[in-house]
């Protein structure tokens, strides 16, 4: 019989090409190997088999894909996994350079600010993973590496994977997940049920050894180890090592205590404490709180300014022949604070991302603009430009243009005597020094010698926004907002200038010298796509982000720079709202503030008398009776679901496998269907004889349709498939028709075809844009959400399909109906609508620097 790695390259030969061991650790040999298909170097690891014989393969790949979708700097992602000859592995990138574990076997300990920089970073990826509802489990020196000189955390979520694929027979065989050194109190008394407070500890552990050489508790046994991470207590950092600042020590105590609920409660605390020289923990912080007082504050502020100056900028010096480095995000924290201009933006980056401009108040309260290095931790604000607001830095990063009302004034960077160049709004630079702005729904050009400014377009019977001029003079980019819509669209316009062309839905464009645009859609979605600046066209768009502020659906707080930074504002976190039914007259019955929680797309069931959704990554069913909710899932499967015909169980979507789950909560996961794409948002035919489902639009660029018969086809039927994205896919209660929204037109609208021979027919059901659309019960309406409203379209199904008017039901204003992805709403049997109604709106939140753009935008969004 062949030997195992003979058996394993032949069970992967059309895939991958091993090229040799790497190494072995205790749950996973680890082997370099060759991607065919991309033509590059990964680590591929194979579980060890008595450890995949208790997991079970079907389990363990299905936990696992949990963490795929996980994209930050600082988390090694997955490519791949599956199965091949019994052996079980998943696949990520090879990084060729040293773990942390061979750093420490080498320096034994590291200077204080650099592992405060590493545990820094880890930091941030844990919090960003446990947003996502993904714990690591196996926070370790061996599974920190550094790419390019930053720290990335590898082997995320396996760890997960290993210990809910076996459960508890891992204890009965005596395998156990977790390195003992850096093990929990929690994971150590064996708790399978570890949070994201078990990495923190873990974490401090790691960041415990690089600032004195060894872990907090030592023993000749793995027992005598757990033991005394059970009961002991650690030595003191600044005590075994005098250059350790207390709030260092005092923030790794914190993350050390033996009661989850005394560590931090999120892995950014744990980050914000390490850049704050005012932190303290337990007796030391009463001894100390008298003298700090008001201080605190100030001195975090401060030290969060510092890390994030001297990071940005080692990061900005570095010569243009390196690697190009990751991308990174942090808070950027403007002192004194911006203030929203009320016709613009109020932020303005230089064209090599070092300096951000923004407008705030004086120390009269009236505006200015602000000129804040990311060297410094002090602003400084503009001479000549007292009442201005919509900064702009010209391409040689000398001169500011701004406005104040109704005048633009350019003034030099540095400050000094300022020149009025004309009435108008929203100016932007060309790289030959011309100065573009708006007035009267018209984009003016005043040339690079001055004079007189030219209509560079006619007058477009719409808003003009925030425009930008394209690199190489090639053009115009900006949003335009018509009076009959609530939206604003993408538009372009030719080096020559001319009449506007709308290019897609969005706001806020802007260009990248990677060659992509980045803008928003109304949701908050951060989105990019590549833009080609011959033809002013854009491809295929990817989703970055999904908590970006948007203002009044028109502005967003955005500037980018040549050099590929980025600053956005996110929203606050505290707008409010609740669960609402709403009746075809527009009239609101809430139900109750126990339903104000999480509800991603619901589903509500046949026969009405309950809704399944998705919250905190796993998905639930709730019945309207008042009865508790359900929890379906536990560990990230299904994001969007529906009920089976007969109203007993859900679909739970998950990677390239579908599974059907019992409403009930009881009973397995049952495998319903696999494919080789990711399966998202899957519905069965009435007749139970289909399944409908759609590819992932951020994985393969498309958002295609698919349609299946489970046990009789091989392979799926394309039922919509076009370059566009069709999405929101809905099928009539009598099966023969499907609705779906694409922005084939350049816009989102909403459209239905005959199912499952889609080649049939066609019709476009909105006029003025649409998206979400989903069938009354009774086949007599189709209801989609717009931008003026929820729009209800009476409909025939039989003999063939036709539509008739339409009718806005109440406003979009106040709910949440427009999303493009799916609908975030559903209709019940008796016609109301279950939708999500907000009480406040949202408030802008903490500002976000994103250096290295363009290596996100090349990697994750094709051109």
């Amino acid at each position: 019989m062949p030997d195992p790695v003979t058996r394993l390259k032949d069970a992967l030969e059309s895939r991958y090409s091993i090229e040799g061991e790497l190494g072995e650790g205790g749950m996973a040999t680890v082997y370099l190997a060759k991607d065919l298909k991309h033509n590059r170097s990964v680590a591929l690891k194979v579980l060890k088999p008595e450890l995949a014989a208790v997991v079970g393969a079907e389990r363990f790949l299905a936990e696992i894909e949990t963490t795929a979708n996980l994209q930050h700097p600082n988390i090694l992602p997955l490519y791949d996994s599956g199965e091949a000859d019994s052996f079980l592995y998943y696949v990520m990138p090879y990084v060729e350079g040293e773990t942390l574990r061979e750093r420490l076997e080498t320096e034994k300990q590291l200077p204080v600010d650099e592992a405060v920089r590493i545990a820094t970073a880890v930091a941030n990826a844990l919090n960003f993973a446990h947003e996502h509802g993904v714990v690591h489990r196996d926070i370790k020196p061996a599974n920190i590496l550094f790419q390019g000189g930053q720290p990335v955390v590898g082997d995320f979520g396996i760890a997960l994977a290993v210990g809910a694929g076996g459960g508890a027979r891992l204890t009965e065989t005596g395998l156990s997940v977790g390195t003992p050194y850096y093990m929990s109190p929690e994971q150590a008394t064996g708790d399978q049920q570890v949070g994201a407070r078990s990495d923190i500890y873990s974490l401090g552990c790691v960041l415990y050894e690089m600032l004195v050489g060894d872990p907090p508790y030592l023993g000749s046994t793995a027992q005598a180890v757990l033991g005394q991470i059970i009961s002991g207590k650690p030595v003191s950092t600044t005590e075994r090592r005098s250059a350790v600042p207390a709030h260092v020590d005092a923030s790794i105590r914190k993350a050390l205590e033996k009661v989850p609920a005394d560590r931090f409660s999120t892995a950014a605390g744990l980050a914000a404490a390490l850049a704050n020289p005012g932190f303290r923990h337990g007796e030391e912080a009463a001894a100390s709180a008298a003298v700090v007082g008001s201080r605190g504050t100030t001195a975090a502020l401060a030290a969060t300014t510092v890390v994030l100056a001297v990071t940005i900028g080692w990061m900005l010096l570095q010569p243009s022949g390196r690697e190009p480095q990751p991308a990174m995000w942090f808070d950027f924290v403007p002192t004194p604070p911006l203030v929203h201009w009320e016709s613009g933006v109020a932020s303005a980056l230089t064209p090599d991302g070092s300096q951000v401009v923004y407008q705030a108040q004086d120390g009269d309260g009236k505006p200015v603009l602000w000129r804040r290095s990311l060297f410094d931790m002090a602003s400084e604000p503009i001479a000549g430009t007292e009442g201005g607001g919509s900064p702009v830095v010209s391409a040689d990063g000398r001169t500011l243009a701004f406005v104040v009302p109704p005048m633009v004034r350019t003034v030099p960077l540095e400050g000094g005597p300022g020149v009025t160049v004309g009435e108008g709004l929203d100016p932007t630079w060309g790289d030959d020094g011309a100065l573009f702005f708006v007035r009267n729904e018209t984009i003016f050009r005043l040339p690079p010698a001055g004079g007189d400014a030219e209509a560079w377009t006619p007058q477009a019977d719409a808003d003009l926004l925030a425009p930008q001029a394209l690199p190489g003079n090639s053009g115009l980019l900006m949003a335009v907002r018509r009076s009959t819509a609530r939206f604003s669209r993408i538009a372009v316009v030719g080096p020559e200038g001319g009449e506007l062309r709308e290019i897609g839905d969005g706001t806020g464009a802007r260009y990248v010298t990677s060659g992509h645009i980045v803008y928003t859609t109304f949701d908050g979605t951060l989105w990019a796509a590549p833009f080609n600046l011959e033809t002013l066209e854009m491809g295929q768009a990817v989703a970055l982000w999904d908590d970006v502020w948007v203002r009044g659906s028109s502005y967003t707080e955005f500037a980018a720079s040549a050099s590929g930074a980025l600053l956005f504002q996110r929203p606050s976190p505290s707008r409010e709202g609740e669960r609402v039914w709403v009746d075809r007259d527009g009239a609101v019955d809430a139900l109750g503030p126990d339903w104000n929680h999480g509800m991603g797309y619901p589903s509500i069931s046949p026969d009405g008398s309950a809704v399944a959704f998705a919250q905190d990554g796993n998905l639930w069913v709730r019945r309207f009776d008042g009865s508790p909710s359900v929890q379906l899932t536990f560990a990230g499967e299904g994001g969007r679901t529906s009920w089976t015909p007969e109203g007993d169980s859900v679909l739970v979507d998950g990677d390239t496998a579908l599974h059907t789950r019992s409403a009930d909560g009881t009973g397995q996961l049952v495998l319903t269907h696999t494919d080789e794409i990711e399966i998202i948002s899957p519905h069965w035919s009435p007749d139970r004889e289909w399944l409908v489902y759609r590819t992932n639009v951020n994985l393969t660029g498309s958002g295609d349709i698919r349609a299946v018969r489970p046990g009789r086809d091989s392979v799926p039927t394309e039922i919509v498939a076009t370059p566009a994205q069709e999405l929101a896919h809905n099928l009539s209660p009598d099966g023969r028709w499907l609705a779906y929204s694409s922005n084939e037109t350049g816009r989102h609208e909403v459209y239905v075809v005959p199912f499952p021979n889609s080649g049939d027919g066609k019709w476009k059901v909105s006029s003025e844009g649409g998206s979400s659309p989903v069938w009354s019960r009774d086949g007599r309406e189709l209801f989609y959400a717009s931008d003026q409203g929820m729009v209800a379209v009476s409909v025939q199904l039989s003999p063939t399909f036709a539509f008739g008017a339409s009718q806005i039901l109440f406003p979009a204003d106040g709910f949440s109906i427009l999303a493009f992805l799916d609908a975030p709403f559903d209709v019940a049997p008796d016609g109301r609508l279950l939708v999500w109604r907000y009480l406040s709106e949202a408030q802008p939140g903490p500002m976000v620097y994103v250096q290295n753009l363009t290596t996100l935008l090349e990697e994750r969004v094709p051109r």
